[in-house]
């Protein structure tokens, strides 16, 4: 299981995207994000300086501070999603391979037909 944060799915998104339309137009691709970020990642702030080990209890239960957003996501699962004519595949390959240069994990571009 891998956490990835939201604002480096944004900005997977947000290349790709850049590249599918300036260069396709709107009507030629589709792009999809199929997961998203519904686990929220806590931080307990805890005291520093002399006798600081004497206050810091830990983190019990869900209590802390939320820091941010992320998604889970498992092995082999689908992140992005481009639908596109046959003549676009390069470039659609060439976009989620940016896409996964933003994430922090070894990414796997397949290529599947449609009848």
């Amino acid at each position: 299981m891998l956490q990835i944060r939201d604002n480096a799915l944004e900005s997977a998104r947000q290349v790709s995207n850049r590249l599918l339309e300036g260069t396709l137009g709107l009507q030629f691709y589709r792009l999809n994000l199929k997961i998203y970020p519904f686990h929220i990642l806590r931080e307990n702030a805890l005291a520093s300086g002399a006798g600081a080990d004497r206050f810091s209890t830990g983190m019990a239960h869900s209590f802390g501070t939320p820091i941010g957003i992320a998604a889970q996501v498992k092995k082999g699962q689908t992140i992005f999603q481009v639908d596109t004519d046959e003549k676009n595949v390069l470039l659609a390959k060439k976009a989620l391979n940016r896409a996964a240069s933003k994430l922090p994990c070894s990414c796997i571009i397949e290529i599947t037909k449609n009848a």
